[in-house]
């Protein structure tokens, strides 16, 4: 895409990667944007408000309380008369400011009154981009509709320094830019359904206690947004859960895995099936109808069913979606228990996961997945259940495009 005439707000903040806001304002130009840049007060300790404004051509904007520009409350101006809004370098400050929805500067001020489209470019130590306050940043900043390009992997500024925290190139935010500015593309998923399954089972013993899994809901409720964003029709059956339902998405409530399986049945037919649930596998077979009290002879004897395999009973059924995925929560065997399952169940991939003690998965933020398909085996690293759900919707997407291509 062309940026002929595009106004871009460039925000320059303090750290040493600066120097590479002169080249990347020398790019815009060159490809015909119009760059108006804010500097931060750290910003001017790496690179002077003059060369900025001599490659920009432009007056420079530095102080929120500047009297020329603040006359007609200059910072709701820069916001509003730009097409995007570009952060480079966009410092672990500066990413905690707008997170945390600061407006003590006249960078944090515009970001937070603009509307137009923000593109971040990371750029900091990589124990500083690692740090969990800063990827929790991050990932507050992607929900909140901010893009991202980078950080890259290579040699930082202190000696013997090396990792994730290199601030992208000039012509690589130029492309992220571009790509943000672009026409949006049609939606991959559009006109399709998926049903997403999440969250534990609860299957009661008495009106007090039930046998359960420890799991939040987070990858299947993270899932079910991300197959919504690529504009599928999404239904989520889920357990008992403590988080927001996903914005979207029709939620069905259920507390038992029979309960479960017949909302899944009665969401067919859908194109894409994902079961993420961790359905407890037993139920007693006679719920006390009061609550078991203790009576000095000993524990009660519980007698378990086994019960309705769901992702089988979908992956061999009739009605079955085009794209059945299953996960694999395992403590151990992870990839033989996962292999199994796949040849088992009837689905398309499995997503397996060791939820083992110490791992954080079970009610954590991140995420670490094994993708086992009849072609083989392929390890992802570690990253957020929002990532990971993203990545699956996007591979989901292809596997029904293949499907629909057969």
């Amino acid at each position: 895409m062309s940026l002929t005439n595009k106004r871009i707000l460039l925000i320059i903040s303090g750290g040493i990667a600066a120097y590479k806001a002169l080249d990347l304002i020398r790019r815009l130009r060159e490809r015909g944007a119009r760059v108006t840049p804010v500097m931060t007060k750290a910003a001017e300790e790496f690179i002077t408000p003059l060369a900025v404004g001599a490659l920009s051509a432009a007056h420079v904007h530095c102080d929120l309380f500047d009297r020329q520009d603040e006359h007609d409350v200059g910072h709701i101006r820069l916001a509003r008369e730009t097409d995007a809004v570009v952060v480079a370098p966009a410092t672990a400050e500066r990413m905690a400011k707008l997170a945390a929805g600061f407006a003590d500067d006249l960078a944090a001020a515009v970001l937070l009154a603009t509307r137009a489209p923000v593109l971040m470019a990371p750029a900091m130590n990589p124990a500083m981009w690692d740090h969990p306050a800063t990827r929790r940043n991050a990932e507050r900043l992607r929900q909140d509709g901010v893009a991202f390009v980078g950080p890259a992997t290579g040699e930082m500024a202190e000696s013997g320094e090396a990792g994730v925290g290199r601030m992208a190139e000039p012509l690589e935010i130029v492309a992220a830019l571009e790509a943000l500015l672009a026409e949006p593309a049609a939606k991959p998923l559009a006109g399709s359904h998926a049903v997403v399954t999440s969250g534990p089972t609860h299957e009661p013993i008495d009106p007090v206690r039930y046998i359960a899994n420890r799991s939040s809901g987070r990858q299947g409720h993270a899932v079910a947004a991300a197959l919504s964003e690529l504009g599928a029709r999404v239904t989520l059956v889920s357990g008992p859960v403590s988080i927001a339902d996903p914005q979207g998405v029709e939620v069905r409530r259920v507390e038992t895995a029979r309960q479960m399986l017949e909302a899944v049945e009665a969401a067919l037919p859908a194109d894409i099936a994902v079961f993420v649930a961790a359905v407890a596998d037993w139920r007693v077979t006679q719920e006390a109808e009061a609550k078991i009290k203790k009576a000095g002879e000993g524990a009660p004897v519980l007698t378990l069913a086994e019960n309705p395999d769901i992702l089988a009973t979908i992956g061999h059924g009739a009605n079955r979606p085009a794209v059945v995925v299953g996960f694999a929560a395992e403590t151990n065997d992870l990839m033989a228990n996962a292999l199994k399952k796949l040849e088992k169940k009837g689905a398309d991939m499995i997503v397996a996961n060791d939820v083992s003690v110490g791992t954080g998965v079970m009610g954590g933020g991140s995420n670490t997945v094994h993708l086992l398909t009849r072609e083989g085996v392929e390890d992802w690293p570690v990253m957020t259940k929002d990532e990971v759900a993203r990545k699956l919707a996007e591979r989901f997407a292809i596997m029904l495009a293949e499907k629909a291509g057969r």
